[in-house]
């Protein structure tokens, strides 16, 4: 009956389900139509309109969808969908979140190339990323999960959370996004200004600008983003989407700091590569910050052409513009050099291996398909593959060679030199928690020549081997590092907080007020004065709403969560520990200390409850079976005890604390005499 209610509501309207509305554009007081642009800046317009941001997102229609949905079907294990069309509408019958196959409608198409998704609207405002994508190359649908299907109910099934094109998508494939989510009802009520990136997404809103543009004998006023006209300003913008980071405002506006307006993520383990090298989905602007071109002042558009969205010119005619026998007198640190020919590149000209982006760029790819390339234009380091692991670009392509041969090969062509320390060494080595670590990262941190994005991740890395980081970081004019020493110290002992980072609340950026301000939340008021009183307050307030920012990601309710019990707030830590669990069922972090905050209020039946409702959902159970052991330890439960630290220990033979839990539960059991608890 459900899937019958479904396709005759398909047929009469979008939305197709109950409560699925799809997103509207609206007005927006200072923003314009891209055609008002387009009338004083045609060849900018006509460069832009076929372009990946032009073509962001389209209303789904047989023009704009390039997949094929002809009675199409696709198959792979636990995975199926059917592509077909009713009268000019796109549907896919697939499996939904209730488990259950049904008739979804495509409301927009999204994406250009190398692969192209649609959207579905699904109740609560809601549009989801469906994830059999068409791959606009080779014509098939693919599947985004190739070493399996996901069920319904996992956060990455195309239903789940993080398939939330509201969450994960909108902010960037739009342009003037508003998110609208309300986290009492766990729904969305999103607009934008136009649906696609448009002019105004990196000049900021052109109302003003195109109104003087009218008025005969005035000089226009300028657009708002002059942010632009730097190049460090103009990466900047470009990684408010170009960027893993996280949003600590509501909305943005074009020519902000970007730290005030998020905070990029470090080189951290599980995102890059120790040697600063992509691993995970990172995009670009991580990769661009350590480079020696960045450093230069080299800028995104030096290499792209920003309205086209393309390469200025093709191959190594793009590096040869500055790194030639006539190199561009804007960066001064070039040498003079023939690089585009065998005796530099080693390759013949023409074959693999003698593009400049072959050894200096390698790709990777990110959704099966989408080759990028690593932004950080680095030199290809075998001997840093040997000693630490990192891949190199030579085997890349000689997959089939030993490390050994690629770094013969390199001192054949250019000499036996000795290779320059690398801050990917370091980096590795406090990973591996090797002696002597935490004086090798504090000299880098200290190293003003190294990238601020690598002494931002070793100030990380410090912290976790247990150290703070010097107190000349809190003072670094790159607001990285800052951010990355006021989260280093807001986990240490009071004294040093109180003393190292008040004056952090009066930092020009807010991701570095609100970052101090987390780490005083604690404090005493009496320990501060009325001015550290004040900015405390107002850093604190900065934090809520950054988090209320991004409320629909689970994180963000813990982070509140954690933030009101050390404010002595434990009916408000409750309420977002629950909503995390809400939001994500299948995690753990907000289930466990939710948890501990029930037990220490006396309530241990109810944490044991909450804990056993979580093993059927969580992805990993372990760790909620090893907290049901301890709390069934400390109740005096000793059977129930050993059978949940057992569970756990099957679960995490690795895990130190649930063996030594176990084996002292082991040894005391069989000096019990029936009934009495052990003393």
């Amino acid at each position: 009956m459900r899937g019958l209610l479904g396709i005759l509501a398909a047929l009469a309207s979008l939305p197709s389900l109950a409560g699925a509305a799809t997103p509207p554009g609206e007005p927006r007081a200072h923003y314009v139509a891209d055609t008002q642009c387009a009338a004083c800046h045609p060849r900018q317009a006509a460069a832009w309109k076929d372009s990946k941001h032009a073509l962001a997102m389209q209303p789904a229609t047989p023009a704009t969808v390039q997949g094929d949905f002809n009675d199409t079907r696709f198959a792979a294990p636990g995975e199926t969908a059917r592509f077909f069309r009713r009268d000019s509408r796109l549907f896919i019958n697939t499996i939904g979140a209730d488990g259950k196959a049904a008739d979804f409608p495509v409301s927009h198409a999204f994406g250009l190339r190398p692969l192209q998704q649609v959207l579905i609207p699904q109740p609560g405002g809601r549009l989801q990323a469906f994830t059999v994508a068409w791959d606009t190359q080779r014509k098939r649908w693919f599947s985004l999960h190739p070493e399996g299907a996901l069920p319904p109910g996992s956060p990455l099934h195309w239903s789940g959370r993080f398939q939330n094109w509201n969450l994960m998508c909108g902010e960037c494939h739009t342009t003037a996004y508003r998110k609208g989510y309300d986290d009492t009802t766990d729904t969305y009520r999103s607009t934008w200004a136009t649906g696609h990136v448009g002019c105004q997404a990196c000049h900021g809103p052109g109302k003003d600008h195109a109104d003087s543009a009218r008025q005969p004998g005035k000089k226009p006023t300028p657009t708002p983003n002059s942010a632009l006209a730097s190049a460090h300003g103009q990466v900047d913008q470009c990684a408010t989407c170009h960027a893993r980071r996280t949003r600590i405002v509501e909305e943005t506006a074009p020519g902000k700091p970007l730290f005030d307006s998020f905070i990029p993520d470090t080189l951290r383990a599980g995102l890059y590569h120790p040697d600063g090298q992509q691993l995970d989905e990172v995009f670009e602007y991580g990769s661009f910050r350590q480079s020696r071109m960045y450093q230069a002042g080299v800028a995104c558009a030096d290499c792209h052409e920003p309205h086209a969205g393309q390469l200025r010119t093709s191959g190594n005619a793009l590096c040869v513009r500055c790194h030639s026998p006539a190199p561009d007198p804007r960066f001064p640190g070039l040498q003079a050099k023939h690089y585009d020919a065998p005796a530099h590149h080693g390759h013949a000209a023409g074959q693999p291996g003698s593009q400049c982006v072959d050894c200096h760029m390698p790709t990777r790819d990110y959704m099966v398909i989408h080759a990028r390339r690593d932004h950080a234009i680095r030199i290809p380091r075998p001997d840093l593959t040997r000693q630490i692991g990192t891949p190199n670009a030579c085997q890349g392509c000689h997959a089939d060679k030993p490390t050994e041969w690629a770094e013969a090969a390199i001192e054949k062509r250019h000499g036996a030199k000795e290779r320059p320390a690398h801050y990917g060494e370091v980096i590795a080595a406090a990973h591996a928690r090797q002696p002597g670590s935490t004086a090798r990262l504090a000299a880098l941190i200290g190293d003003a020549a190294q990238p601020a994005i690598v002494r931002a991740t070793a100030i990380e890395t410090l912290a976790s081997l247990g150290a703070p980081p010097p107190v000349a970081s809190l003072a670094d004019p790159d607001p990285a590092v800052r951010t990355a020493a006021a989260a280093a110290l807001s986990i240490r002992p009071a004294p040093e907080r109180l003393a190292h980072l008040s004056p952090l609340l009066a930092d020009p950026l807010r991701a570095v007020r609100i970052t101090a301000a987390r780490g005083l939340a604690d404090i005493p008021a009496d320990r501060l004065d009325t001015d550290q009183r004040r900015l405390r307050d107002q850093g604190i307030a900065g934090f809520i709403a950054a988090q209320q920012a991004m409320a629909d990601m689970p994180s963000a309710q813990v982070n509140l969560a954690q933030l009101y019990l050390e404010l002595g707030k434990p009916v408000d830590a409750e309420r977002h520990y629950r909503r995390a669990i809400a939001q994500l069922p299948a995690g753990n972090d907000a289930r466990l200390a939710l948890a501990r905050l029930l037990v220490d209020q006396g309530h241990g039946e109810a944490a044991t409850q909450l804990l056993r409702d979580g093993v059927p959902a969580s992805s990993q159970p372990g760790p909620l079976h090893f907290a049901l052991g301890v709390i069934a330890g400390k109740a005096g439960r000793w059977a129930e005890a050993a059978a949940e630290l057992e569970h756990a220990a099957r679960l995490m033979p690795d895990d130190p604390r649930v063996r030594r839990n176990l084996e002292a539960l082991r040894q005391r059991l069989p000096r019990q005499a029936p009934g009495n608890p052990p003393q």
